[in-house]
């Protein structure tokens, strides 16, 4: 997923360009949806399905399972966005939002709410390709910041376990700390675990004994 160009996109908006001809609004809308779907074939990414946002849609996107999300819908059609959010709560993909409407008072909650790259009016097909490459690389390097977070909340809480560990053995065998970490570090080996979970072993013994 380095490249745009590698994508499998799904998009998310009604699956029909067509409109009413009497509704100026709705052609402006469709004459978008043409131009960014132009601009992702011709920057050659893999368009492999558009899906109405529907309750069936979490659902469909775990079959799918594409690379990126592309919103095309007005920015304050809410329901939309929440159905996508809700639906890659778990498997956590970028989401890219084109739309029409020029009012920026939505963008705040839209980024909260997980959406990668907000795009307002006035994107040429030419420049499709571009915006997903950023919102790619920004993706990318905002999971790597959470699993690193991720990473360092599990040590500290390792850390916690370890030593709650190492005070129960040094109270109930009068030993040292450097003593107890030893016998936990030679039980984790013994037994192919790791040093936390012999820890959490130790510390369950000793709620249920009390």
């Amino acid at each position: 997923m380095n490249s745009a160009s590698a994508l499998r996109i799904v998009i998310v908006a009604p699956d029909s360009l067509a409109c009413d001809p009497a509704d100026p609004q709705a052609e402006v809308e469709a004459e978008r949806s043409r131009s960014l779907r132009i601009g992702l074939l011709e920057g050659g990414c893999n368009i492999v399905a558009v899906l109405p946002a529907d309750v069936f849609l979490p659902d469909r996107l775990a079959q799918i399972s594409p690379d990126m999300i592309i919103v095309d819908a007005e920015s304050e059609a809410r329901d939309t966005l929440e159905h996508v959010v809700v639906a890659t709560r778990d498997a956590r993909r970028p989401i890219v939002l084109f739309t029409n409407d020029e009012d920026t008072s939505h963008v705040r909650d839209a980024i909260a709410a997980g959406v990668t790259a907000y795009v307002v009016a006035g994107l040429a097909a030419d420049r499709v390709k571009p915006v997903l490459d950023v919102a790619m690389a920004r993706f990318q390097h905002e999971e790597a910041l959470r699993r690193e977070l991720a990473d360092a909340r599990s040590q500290l809480s390792d850390r916690k376990t370890i030593d709650r560990a190492k005070g129960i053995l040094m109270t109930r065998h009068a030993v040292s700390e450097d003593v107890a970490y030893g016998r936990l570090r030679k039980t984790a080996m013994d037994k192919g675990l790791k040093i936390s979970d012999v820890a959490q072993r130790i510390i369950d013994v000793a709620d249920l004994l009390g």
